[in-house]
């Protein structure tokens, strides 16, 4: 059964974040809220947790999921961009945006497009998000909480509970969030494309 940290939005409790993160470095998937829904989580390497987050979702194999990071300070390891696309970034971060771009060589090729070699990163603006990509000093691999069968994500991480309790780690509970998904925004080919209309607003199309 899985774990169920009631975490206060705003003033995180260190000893909870502490054992959220530890639970992920033991290759844990954890259900952690967002700025726009509750999401599924795990390491980036970690294989094993990716498959069964696919199996939860009941997602196919070319699924891609979204790195997910505190702040932009390691996006260069991560993604190649020029100035423009960073202060694009810069200026929508941290917010409920993804951001598709092209990856680098340090990013393994199972986490990337296939076709186009590019990357979904998204730096959410979430106190206890944030406090736990800190703790855990590494991005983590995300999607959003959607059930099979439903077309929106889980709100309420009691409702969560009583659907996953049996097949995740642990549930962080920061209170009911909202339904929405992300604003996808595609930089990988220069100029600002949105690919997808969300929670985040931008006076682009």
């Amino acid at each position: 059964m899985a774990q169920y940290f009631k975490i206060h939005p705003d003033n995180p409790q260190k000893r909870l974040v502490d054992r959220a993160a530890a639970i992920l470095r033991q290759r844990g998937v954890i259900v952690y809220p967002t700025d726009s829904c509750y999401a599924l989580g795990c390491l980036l390497e970690d294989k094993e947790s990716v498959q069964r987050i696919r199996r939860i979702r009941n997602l196919e194999e070319g699924h891609l999921f979204t790195i997910i990071c505190r702040d932009l300070s390691g996006l260069g390891t991560l993604a190649k961009l020029d100035n423009s696309a960073f202060r694009f970034i810069k200026r929508y971060t941290p917010g409920p945006y993804t951001f598709i771009l092209k990856a680098s060589s340090e990013v393994p090729k199972k986490l990337q497009n296939p076709k186009r070699r590019t990357i979904g990163l998204r730096v959410p603006d979430n106190r206890i998000c944030q406090e736990l990509l800190e703790t855990l000093g590494e991005p983590m691999l995300s999607t959003s909480l959607i059930l099979p069968g439903n077309k929106l994500p889980e709100a309420d991480p009691e409702n969560i509970e009583t659907e996953l309790g049996k097949l995740i780690d642990l549930i962080v509970d920061g209170g009911v969030v909202g339904v929405d998904v992300t604003t996808v925004i595609d930089l990988s080919d220069g100029d600002p494309v949105i690919m997808r209309e969300g929670k985040g607003k931008l006076g682009i199309h």
